[in-house]
């Protein structure tokens, strides 16, 4: 697996501790159509992106080894609350690690929780190490990217998702 996310190299170079990554998200250059994202869910039912075109999907890229990840996940609980009843979905993507350390750590999140056992769908999206999340607008195109842990129920967080809800 260390050898699919670049190495010890890029591992060092990831963000190590706490949420001061930063408060908002950047916005992709050029908007490009999302990479196809297909994973099985805990069940081993296959979850597929593009089922959820027409809604704004965050997609978020994590691990439960990852400090930032851990501290960020209670954020994405509250903002799929925040955001309940809107054309908004979450799809948490879990890489490398098997069903049971995910859910002894997260629980049942209100969410799909998605797993890249082989990190082979990180590899095809603009991952920059974990946690990244991307903002996916109605058409299915990248619009948003976070490096970095997040509060991602931030007001300039949910401002930017509700903008890409009325586009």
């Amino acid at each position: 697996m260390l050898a699919a996310l670049g190495g010890l190299a890029a591992l060092a170079a990831w963000p190590r501790f706490g949420l001061a990554q930063g408060r908002g998200m950047s916005a992709v250059a050029g908007s490009p159509p999302a990479p196809p994202l297909r994973l099985p869910d805990a069940d081993g039912k296959p979850v597929d992106l593009a089922a959820y075109r027409g809604k704004v999907v965050l997609v978020n890229f994590w691990a439960t080894w990852c400090p930032p990840c851990r501290q960020e996940l209670p954020s994405l609980s509250r903002l799929k609350k925040k955001l309940s009843g809107e054309a908004f979905e979450i799809l948490s993507v879990n890489i490398g690690e098997d069903v049971d350390t995910v859910f002894d750590f997260a629980g049942n999140p209100a969410y799909p929780m998605l797993f890249d056992h082989d990190s082979t769908a990180m590899a095809t999206w603009p991952v920059k190490g974990v946690p990244t999340t991307l903002l996916v607008d109605r058409q299915g195109r990248l619009a948003y990217r976070a490096v970095g842990g997040r509060e991602f129920d931030d007001a300039d967080v949910v401002g930017l998702i509700r903008q890409l809800l009325k586009a």
